[in-house]
């Protein structure tokens, strides 16, 4: 005996509709469309699967269908990302971080970080590197823990 569940949904402008088939030899067909109001069509399948496994392939679909959602959803890496430092990037680098402000270091970071597309984590590499001190914005670093730090002190930084 063959029986077959409808079902439909709207996601913003695309209207979904899902389509569960059982025939007689123990198989569900999985039918999938996606069309717009106008009627074109943007998403279409079909999966074919033992009816004993539907539950269980329900669940598994669910799962990465979610974890690729949530993937998709947040950005795997900042734009600038792995771009070379040029000498006006640093320049306007350190003179934010010395240009005197009432933001803490970690605020101050996360807002460089967001204004230069980079991750805070290369932003704070890079403060050691033109000469400020990352745990304090407005304090360049003194000579020696410029050295271990691998940057340089003082004003008219160049780049490394």
């Amino acid at each position: 005996m063959t029986s077959t569940f409808h079902n439909e949904v709207k996601l913003g402008e695309v209207n979904y509709r899902l389509s569960a088939t059982t025939d007689s030899d123990d198989s569900m067909v999985l039918d999938l469309l996606g069309s717009l109001d106008s009627g074109e069509v943007i998403a279409d399948g079909r999966l074919r699967l033992p009816v004993e496994g539907g539950t269980t392939i329900g669940k598994l679909l669910s799962r990465v269908l979610g974890a690729h959602t949530r993937l998709r959803s947040r950005p795997t890496r900042h734009a600038n990302a792995n771009q070379p430092w040029t000498e006006a990037l640093d320049t306007a680098l350190r003179t934010t971080w010395l240009t005197p402000s009432d933001a803490g270091s970690p605020k101050l970071i996360r807002s460089l970080a967001d204004e230069m597309e980079r991750s805070p984590t290369a932003i704070r590499a890079r403060l050691a590197r033109v000469g400020c001190d990352p745990d304090v914005p407005g304090r360049e670093l003194s000579a020696t823990a410029a050295v271990l730090l691998g940057g340089n002190s003082g004003a008219g930084q160049g780049k490394t």
